[in-house]
């Protein structure tokens, strides 16, 4: 789905900032906090987005350790906090994924401090990510002005579902429906809740078939979120075989036709995951083989299986 949404934004001419938050994901203590691991996944990811449709000559590749290196960077840094409450960037350091009760030691607070001034250094207009890190570009919209920056405009994309299905968690986001969007997002610290480029065809197929799919429900159905984000919007049909006596074949041409004939019962649970499993297999496929047969991407690939998922 970021390889899409970066699809976007380059077709539409916009000029691409790739920003690989090293030093962001050592604070969250990602990869056991080994910085050096860290900055393999931000190579490895880099692999993932090429092989997924991004075309990485048309975007310019950031790490944030090169701002690490910068004394103007602190320095802003510290004028964001100058101009932030402890308790508003307790709330702002939910961008991490954790509760503001979850905030352990001191230099979390640090993280949606270095998040919101990032704009700034990378000097770009539109910030694009996740809803969930909306917060801390809320927060650089709301410094920018004071320091002599600008209000960067905030262009979220929706979290895809975890095939569990909606999650009732809260305090993450004060909006319901955000919090349970956050809450509910596919998830490596949750088991058989995502999909990996690494899914084997077979593997695909029992996840999705274990999936939370209830029969005409179409809001937080993981299936549908599928077929809506990413099947139709890399082909152009999906082809659903049954038996005759089911209503025979047929080929569904659009994601409302689909949540239309879903919703009204016409589609069965099982014919929906069924050709759900095989088209993403054909999508995931060629991004799956390149870090099977290409050494580098191989041996990035190996780093992150053998690292513990820490949240």
């Amino acid at each position: 789905m970021r390889a899409i949404k970066l699809k976007d934004f380059l077709d539409a001419g916009i000029k691409f900032k790739l920003f690989i938050a090293d030093w962001h994901a050592w604070i969250n203590n990602k990869m056991g906090g080994d910085l050096r691991k860290i900055q393999q996944v931000g190579e490895y990811l880099v692999e993932v987005w090429r092989e997924a449709g991004v075309d990485t000559k048309k975007v310019e590749v950031v790490w944030a350790s090169e701002f690490a290196k910068d004394p103007e960077y602190w320095k802003t840094v510290i004028e964001v906090m100058k101009a932030t409450t402890v308790d508003r960037m307790k709330r702002a350091g939910t961008i991490m994924g954790r509760k503001e009760g979850e905030m352990q030691y001191s230099a979390q607070l640090l993280y949606p401090a270095m998040q919101a001034t990032d704009p700034f250094f990378l000097k770009v207009q539109i910030c694009q990510l996740g809803i969930d890190q909306r917060k801390a570009y809320v927060l650089s919209r709301e410094v920018g002005p004071k320091l002599g920056f600008w209000k960067p405009i905030i262009a979220s994309h929706h979290l895809l579902i975890g095939l569990q299905g909606p999650l009732k968690m809260g305090g993450f986001e004060q909006n319901k429906n955000l919090d349970t969007e956050i809450a509910s997002k596919m998830a490596k610290s949750i088991p058989k809740s995502y999909i990996s480029v690494h899914d084997s065809a077979t593997e695909i197929k029992e996840k999705i078939r274990e999936s939370f799919c209830p029969p005409k429900i179409v809001e937080g159905n993981p299936i549908l979120e599928i077929c809506k984000y990413i099947i139709f919007r890399k082909v152009k049909n999906i082809k659903f075989e049954r038996p005759a006596k089911f209503g025979g074949d047929i080929t569904v041409y659009s994601y409302e036709g689909l949540e239309r004939m879903y919703a009204e019962g016409n589609l069965h649970p099982v014919d929906l995951k069924a050709a759900v499993a095989i088209t993403l297999d054909k999508i995931i496929k060629p991004v799956r083989e390149h870090f099977e047969k290409n050494k580098k991407a191989k041996e990035l690939y190996q780093v992150v299986k053998e690292t513990k998922i820490t949240r």
